[in-house]
């Protein structure tokens, strides 16, 4: 069954199981407001259960990026406090319906996965990816802005608080070797999205309610370090001078002039 959503992500089903495929390969499928829509409304669709399947997986079209981000040119007319906390809102929406449904979700990984992509593959339960993987927030060298502080809980949920505290300040990457060690990576595969496909249909007979009340309790467990105020430092960051100096810089090709402010 075919069911595209839109021209930049595609959704389809096989059996069971669905796909969802970021289609922006140009672009290294970096992400539109409208495709972070279009994958909230596919959730919102399995929590409804009016779209009948046992398992997820998102994956990223070509072989070089999982999503490499929100689109930057999407930033351009941000001026405002309600600009900035608007857009972290929408992401800790999506996110959050992403991580609520009750059935499995795999992320199929290729290449880069960084910013909103690499947020989205944090919200999967699994993670499969190639050994081209690139992994990270490096926000700190490109755009000046920051993350929510829901977002830094997941991060620190899945990796610790010192190593996200140090991917964050440095802004590098991870690769597959340490992404393997540190189990950000569940497992690495020459096809991630035919690993997937094996895994979810392996878990196809398992329990659902199990694998339900599982997900559920362990999202349960980190939302109670996650209710923490942090429109400040949204705020400070997406309205300075810093953060349309990155992006400018970031679309030029050319490193940033950081002045604080």
């Amino acid at each position: 069954m075919n069911d595209t959503v839109d021209d930049d992500l595609l959704f389809h089903q096989e059996g069971d199981i669905g796909v969802i495929t970021f289609n922006r390969p140009h672009a290294r499928n970096a992400l539109t407001f409208e495709m972070y829509e279009s994958l909230a409304e596919i959730c919102q669709r399995i929590l409804d259960k009016s779209l009948p399947i046992s398992s997820l997986i998102i994956t990223g079209a070509g072989d070089k990026a999982f999503a490499a981000g929100t689109d930057i040119s999407r930033f351009r007319d941000f001026r405002t406090a309600a600009d900035a906390l608007g857009y972290e809102r929408t992401m800790d929406r999506v996110l959050g319906v992403l991580e609520t449904v009750p059935i499995p979700t795999v992320a199929a990984i290729r290449g880069a996965c960084t910013g909103g992509g690499a947020a989205i593959a944090a919200c999967c339960d699994l993670r499969i990816a190639s050994e081209d993987i690139k992994y990270g927030f490096p926000i700190a060298r490109t755009l000046g802005n920051c993350l929510s502080v829901t977002n830094l809980s997941r991060l620190v949920a899945l990796l610790g608080d010192a190593r996200t505290r140090e991917i964050l300040l440095t802004s590098r990457l991870i690769a597959i070797t340490e992404a393997l060690s540190i189990n950000l990576v569940n497992e690495s595969a020459s096809d991630p999205l035919a690993r997937a496909h094996e895994l979810c249909k392996l878990m196809q007979g398992h329990a659902p309610l199990t694998m339900a009340a599982s997900k559920e309790g362990l999202r349960r467990l980190r939302n109670t370090v996650a209710d923490i105020e942090g429109d400040d430092l949204i705020v400070q960051c997406y309205t300075s001078e810093d953060f349309r100096e990155g992006m400018d810089a970031f679309l030029s090709k050319r490193k940033p002039d950081w002045k604080g402010r």
